[in-house]
């Protein structure tokens, strides 16, 4: 459309061409456009474009269309600019205030939050203090010498009473003014509208209006990026700029992309001529129009680009927008309209995800953050928001939208539990190719496990489904468990792993229970018991007492051996052979054969925790490294000890880390075979140190968890035959839905856990041999008791488990208060 006296765009630069070979080269899913490529955008078939842009979406973003559920906060809607198509700006007006006070902005972001929204966008004028007296009086009965001092406040209360992400939008800014509103909100932004000074010339639509200057606008996005923060911004179409200046303007945003990172996001807003403006009777551009820009702006940018058209403005148009290649629709509010464009009310949220999966994606919440630059809070978000984006956040950044985590009582959220089990989905494209290379049997490479990590709806279903079917490949229905008892001898440690809420030392009194070391003659009389109710198994891991060397691990053995000379040693993580060996000071490999001669049968595979050193030197930095970890397990296979595999996953590393652990798994297996199953331990948050300072999430969502058990088979397959599930972290309906998702095990009876119960869990301490098969057989899976090495164990043993019908009660040896001051003070 033109604004008034404005030259039209001319309609042959988007003739189309049916000539398309010059752009098969160019327009393919990775390549970066040339400035010279951008500008032949014009006279390329549509069809073509949008077929190159949808293909280029998905390369980067699969099956995702994001959205952010906020509400929208008009701070101010006086203005120093008089854009000819605003009707959000206007002059004052007798008996209304000239800005929202706390209380009305608080009414409205409490009415939000209520409403699960997660943002606060504040909408609001440039300067009007610097054109109308009313609004620089109003501002000194509030305290403020500014709108943007007042917009800071506004903003700080917002998420101090309500919690919701403030992301502000208030014109043109210098440095100073980026960085006092970074301390106040999560992200900012301003549209770039266009970059031609042509539309600010006389009668044209920014004429009059001195921040819609192109230079000035773009130097506060600039700006912006010195800052870090992260910034939305885009393009107005349809206000008489012609295809060649839409083009300009997305490349000079992706210069300054180029140089600092911050834009998350590029806006292609469609004019719509309002009543009360001048530019009322402009025709709104086409929707040809709006979805050539959606191809060009898709293509001009990296992959990644998160592009968004706003849904309430292309009524009845949205399965073509998606198919232009957007991926986000912007903000969309349950509570408040879309002041800017009062006239196009928001869909609702059911009807955009119906829409949404009509056009073969799947609608997805995310915070006022993007997902990118959530997982680099360091950088991007300033540390009063840091905690809150964490605990809103899953692994990918994505915001949490129930209120399940592991340990907890919670059920498990109904939209996830209801993807799991059914009938392998069909998908297409590359998470099609990935689960076909998995299921032969190929090592995936770390970019197609985090891919299967991002699996979402159908997706999130066709990754469950397949990896069951390699389940019921490998294992059949049948599904084992072994009866053990825990010994945790000692919950004090010199060490000070930040996740851990069972070790105790001088600065963790605070936490759930007391130090304790147990006796010998102890660990003796809960072996017998273990005995008597069924056990085959102990399992003994402890802290690394300061006063422990290596000869108290083989006393430990030898005690065990001496009591039931039957019962198999599961014990000892790396972490404790590792200090074992250094403790006596000998090689590696002959501390492990003195282990193995005492009665040491398997090593659990714990200590691993995340097998990157990235993520190690944050959660343990004083522990094992990734390369000592594999060596102990290395060495130990080598003797003939096997032993499981963990990751502790869900606290503050990524899924680029979860793909290297399982790599790292994998090549072990391949060079020893000594590793029995694969244990993912999704991380249980409550008491854990590093979320109690903030640091962390609080443990993996849901859908996170089910993918690791599944993913894990996947990537795994068919070196690592077991996938265990643990129903102290998962509860019973947890397990359930993991064992229809690729496990094949249940893990242990336990008799007395306490490591996770340190850390908040609530799901019991033993599940009999019993509830365990009772479990199992309602959801027609076949039970087995098996041994530690997946051998059956004697007859003897399974009556004497099935004769078990309540709990064990630990007897808990304690040391008095001098003695804990003194050991507590390593």
């Amino acid at each position: 459309m033109n604004a008034p006296n404005s030259p039209a765009p001319n309609p042959s630069r988007s003739t189309k061409r049916d000539d398309t070979s010059m752009t098969t080269p160019m327009l393919t899913q990775y390549d970066r456009l040339s400035r010279i490529q951008a500008h032949t955008l014009p006279v390329i078939d549509l069809k073509v474009l949008t077929r190159a842009a949808a293909l280029r979406r998905d390369a980067a973003h699969g099956l995702v269309i994001s959205y952010s559920r906020k509400v929208f906060i008009p701070l101010t809607q006086l203005c120093r600019d008089v854009c000819h198509y605003c009707t959000f700006a206007h002059a004052p007006r007798k008996g209304e205030p000239a800005y929202l006070s706390i209380e009305r902005v608080l009414a409205i972001a409490r009415a939000g939050a209520a409403a699960g929204c997660k943002e606060a966008l504040f909408t609001l004028g440039d300067k009007p203090e610097d054109r109308y007296h009313v609004a620089r009086e109003e501002l000194s009965r509030l305290g403020h010498d500014s709108t943007l001092s007042y917009l800071a406040e506004a903003a700080r209360v917002v998420f101090n009473e309500t919690g919701l992400l403030p992301h502000l939008n208030p014109g043109l800014l210098d440095a100073s003014d980026l960085a006092a509103l970074r301390q106040v909100s999560v992200s900012q932004g301003i549209m770039l509208e266009s970059s031609s000074e042509r539309l600010c010339e006389r009668g044209g639509p920014h004429f009059g209006s001195p921040d819609k200057n192109p230079a000035a606008r773009l130097e506060t996005i600039r700006l912006a990026g010195e800052a870090g923060v992260p910034f939305t911004t885009g393009i107005l179409i349809g206000i008489g700029e012609t295809r060649e200046e839409r083009i300009d303007a997305l490349l000079a945003l992706r210069d300054l992309q180029d140089q600092f990172g911050h834009i998350q996001e590029i806006i292609i807003q469609n004019f719509r001529p309002k009543a009360g403006t001048l530019m009322v009777n402009a025709p709104a551009p086409s929707l040809e129009e709006h979805l050539w820009t959606i191809a060009a702006a898709r293509l001009i940018f990296e992959p990644s680009m998160n592009i968004q058209a706003p849904p309430n403005l292309s009524p009845g148009a949205l399965r073509p927008l998606v198919d232009a290649g957007i991926n986000d629709w912007g903000g969309v509010s349950p509570v408040t309209p879309d002041h800017v464009n009062p006239e196009a009310p928001w869909p609702h949220l059911d009807a955009l995800a119906r829409a949404t999966t009509a056009a073969g994606k799947e609608l997805t919440e995310r915070l006022a953050i993007y997902p990118a630059y959530a997982r680099e809070l360091e950088r991007w978000v300033d540390p009063a928001f840091r905690t809150a984006v964490l605990h809103r956040a899953d692994s990918d950044g994505f915001p949490r939208t129930d209120s399940w985590s592991p340990g907890a009582q919670e059920d498990p959220p109904l939209a996830d539990l209801s993807l799991i089990g059914e009938k392998l989905t069909t998908v297409h494209g590359e998470v099609e190719h990935i689960l076909a290379r998995a299921q032969a049997g190929a090592t995936l490479t770390e970019a197609e496990i985090v891919r299967l990590f991002r699996a979402r709806g159908k997706e999130f279903t066709a990754v469950c489904a397949a990896a069951d079917a390699l389940r019921k490949e490998m294992n059949g229905d049948v599904v084992s468990f072994v009866v053990n008892r825990n010994i945790n001898y000692t919950n004090i440690c010199a060490y000070r792993c930040q996740f851990c809420a069972f070790a105790k030392g001088k600065t963790t009194e605070d936490l759930r229970g007391k130090p304790y070391d147990l006796p010998l003659e102890e660990i003796q009389r809960r072996v017998r018991e273990a005995w008597d109710r069924g056990a085959t198994e102990v399992c003994m891991q402890g802290g690394i007492h300061p006063s422990y060397t290596g000869a108290t691990y083989l006393e430990i053995c030898r005690a065990v051996k001496a009591e039931a000379p039957g019962m198999h040693v599961h014990a000892f993580s790396p972490l404790e052979v590792w200090q074992g060996a250094r403790t006596l000071g000998i090689p590696l490999r002959d501390y492990l054969a003195q282990l193995k001669a005492a009665g040491l049968g398997t090593l659990p595979g714990t200590a691993a925790e995340i097998l990157d050193d990235e993520v190690r030197r944050v959660i343990c930095h004083d522990k094992v490294t990734t390369a000592e970890w594999l060596e102990v397990m290395r060495t130990a296979h080598g003797l003939g000890l096997r032993s499981t595999s963990t990751i502790m996953f869900g606290h503050m590393e990524k899924f680029e880390h979860w793909a290297r652990h399982l790599l790292r798994l994998r090549a072990l297996q391949v060079e020893t075979g000594g590793i029995t199953e694969f244990v993912p331990l999704p991380f249980v948050h409550m008491e854990s140190p590093i979320y109690r300072k903030g640091k962390a999430r609080r443990g993996p969502s849901f859908r996170e968890t089910v993918l690791m058990h599944a993913v894990g088979r996947l990537a795994l397959h068919p070196v690592i035959p077991n996938i265990q599930a643990s129903w102290v972290k998962l509860g019973a309906e947890g397990v359930k839905a993991c064992l229809r998702a690729g496990v094949n095990d249940m893990g242990g009876t336990l008799m007395n856990e306490t490591i996770s119960r340190s850390a908040g869990a609530s799901h019991g301490q033993e599940m009999t041999a019993m509830e365990m098969e009772a479990l199992l057989e309602s959801i027609g899976r076949i039970p087995r008791q098996r041994t530690t090495l997946y051998g059956t164990p004697a007859d003897s043993a399974k009556v004497k488990a099935r004769a078990v019908t309540t709990p064990v009660e630990p007897v808990r040896i304690e040391f008095r208060k001098k003695e804990i001051a003194s050991i507590c003070a390593v």
